[in-house]
């Protein structure tokens, strides 16, 4: 399974992820797709727009049983912490 989200997102892309997926709420994608059309529509959607952000996570045989990735939001970042994939959420002024 797959769940993607987007904000800020320009009506063609916005038609193109429910060409895949069922929009379970505005910008909430979810759906069964190959790795390849999931990577695919990752491309399209961080290289389509560059004021929106976007998240996809997926099921995988990691530890955590998901893996996933952000784009575009600067107040989240990614980090390993020993195997094991968090999200490091900054508050305060972006720098």
């Amino acid at each position: 399974m797959v769940v993607m989200t987007i904000e800020n997102a320009p009506p063609k892309l916005r038609g193109r992820l429910r060409r895949w997926f069922v929009e379970l709420h505005a910008g909430v994608y979810v759906g069964k797709v190959s790795p390849r059309i999931r990577d695919l529509l990752w491309n399209e959607a961080t290289t389509k727009f560059d004021h929106g952000k976007v998240s996809q996570a997926w099921s995988d045989k990691s530890e955590q049983g998901f893996s996933f990735r952000i784009h575009g939001d600067k107040s989240r970042q990614v980090v390993d912490f020993d195997g094991m994939y968090l999200v490091l959420l900054r508050i305060g002024p972006e720098v």
